[in-house]
């Protein structure tokens, strides 16, 4: 009962305070807590993704990715990059995810763009007599009517904007269960040292992921809306901040806040014209910049500097 009764306490401390356990220890101040950012380009390879007149999502979302790790490497040097991938290849999202895993990250920011179906339009052309019967036998007889001749075809969808999506909240037990199975992302070695002995199945030890998990949902929302806010400064249209309820199963398989940014719509011949030039994808990319700069500012201001001792 008493283990029990600590690992609880423990745990909402670790949110509030996002420090290590505080007995027994020298003197420290707390380490910055976005030191590695993942950056995953959607699709690649023969995963073209959403397909526009002339161009592809694959495409876009590399280019935007790259651009936007440079811009991290030069305007934050305290925060490290990881791309999931730095040229036309196809990953799995299990090999993403294991990515992001593998290499320990802060925070994992998925680029994509979005696409609208085309918007389907017909008018009548004419006219056309059909004969047609009723009846068998001595009551058949002959009809005729006019029937409607159509011409179909379609437009290009005039959705345009942005979206970033944060993980539905109904999928948060697969979040706990990649909390589970990424235990030492977000456990440093004296945290670790005092669950070692938890069951990782015991109701103590689910109150860590759950409440870990709950705050991972809180930073990606509020990361998610920061983004947002960014594009509206720029004059984008904004499509908000939203749950992701199917798809992108990645978002909730890693260990870590993620979010995924929707930049436009390469359906819209306008919007991919935009996200395929050197000066859309610029914004784009300082957008997201500026939303990461508040983003740990954020993270740093919550979490002051804990000395801790005998």
């Amino acid at each position: 009962m008493l283990k029990r009764n600590l690992i609880a306490f423990f745990g909402v401390f670790l949110l509030c305070v996002n420090s290590t356990f505080l007995f027994g220890f020298k003197p420290f101040y707390q380490k910055a807590l976005l030191r590695k950012v993942i950056i995953d380009a959607g699709h690649g390879g023969h995963d073209g993704g959403a397909e526009g007149k002339y161009s592809q999502e694959k495409d876009i979302s590399l280019g935007v990715a790259l651009k936007l790790a440079k811009m991290v490497e030069d305007e934050m040097p305290d925060v490290e990059v990881v791309l999931t991938r730095t040229q036309d290849v196809y990953q799995s999202p299990p090999t993403k995810a294991n990515i992001a895993n593998f290499n320990k990250g802060d925070l994992f920011i998925s680029i994509h763009c979005n696409s609208a179906p085309p918007v389907r339009h017909s008018e009548v052309t004419g006219y056309q007599t059909e004969v047609y019967y009723t009846g068998k036998g001595k009551r058949k007889k002959k009809h005729t009517r006019r029937v409607p001749q159509y011409r179909h075809w379609t437009t290009p969808n005039a959705a345009k904007g942005t979206e970033t999506y944060i993980w539905g909240a109904h999928k948060t037990d697969l979040k706990e269960k990649a909390m589970r199975e990424n235990e030492s992302l977000y456990l440093d070695s004296a945290t670790a040292n005092f669950v070692k002995d938890f069951d990782p199945n015991s109701p103590d030890r689910m109150i860590l992921y759950s409440l870990k998990t709950q705050q991972y949902f809180n930073r990606s929302a509020n990361l998610a809306l920061t983004v947002e806010e960014e594009f509206k400064k720029v004059g984008r249209i904004s499509r908000q901040a939203q749950q992701r309820q199917v798809g992108i199963w990645v978002l909730q398989a890693v260990a870590m806040p993620s979010i995924l940014v929707e930049t436009g719509f390469i359906s819209n011949p306008e919007e991919e014209e935009y996200l395929n030039s050197e000066s859309g994808q610029s914004e784009i990319v300082r957008c997201v910049v500026q939303a990461l700069k508040r983003y740990k500012y954020s993270l740093e201001s919550q979490s002051p500097k804990v000395t801790m001792g005998k």
